[in-house]
């Protein structure tokens, strides 16, 4: 049996995305989620979280101190990974593990499972709710006695533009 999917059976996203709008909303949405959690959303934090999602690619955090050095001239790793603590304690990014960088959250104003796809060649990262999927894996979690704190999938692959330019 074939088990590959044939690239016109992949869905691609046919509205054109407006990054700028995409990076308002996110930190809009971190500004008040911020001031109903009384907590403070400081300068450096907010630029930090403005750097992220610069783009839907993983962030590395000494990649995020050469980009705030020319904002924050006295910024050193432990400025950076305070702000990134504060950010994922917030639910404002998510860690990706296996690159050991982060990425903006598309649904901050609450606590999620979620899947990551992560491009290999543009190097996107897609959050995916796979409601589905998260709920099979609870169900075997719970069938196994085991409590999590928190799931999160990484796949590595071809993003769908990706996998249809390489055509």
């Amino acid at each position: 049996m074939n088990s590959k999917v044939k690239i016109d059976q992949i869905p691609v996203k046919s509205v054109v995305h407006d990054h700028n709008k995409c990076v308002s909303e996110a930190l809009s949405v971190a500004e008040n989620l911020c001031m109903v959690r009384g907590v403070q959303l400081t300068a450096i934090r907010h630029q930090v979280l403005e750097l992220i999602w610069g783009s839907h690619k993983a962030v590395k955090a000494y990649e995020l101190l050469d980009l705030i050095k020319p904002l924050q001239n006295a910024a050193k790793p432990p400025t950076i990974y305070r702000a990134l603590d504060f950010l994922l304690e917030q639910g404002l990014i998510h860690r990706i593990e296996s690159l050991n960088a982060f990425v903006g959250c598309n649904c901050s104003g609450h606590q999620h499972d979620l899947l990551l796809l992560i491009c290999k060649q543009c190097h996107e990262v897609e959050e995916r709710p796979a409601l589905k999927v998260m709920s099979a894996l609870t169900q075997e979690f719970t069938n196994a006695g085991f409590v999590t704190h928190s799931q999160a999938i990484e796949a590595h692959g071809l993003c769908a533009k990706c996998t249809e330019d390489s055509v």
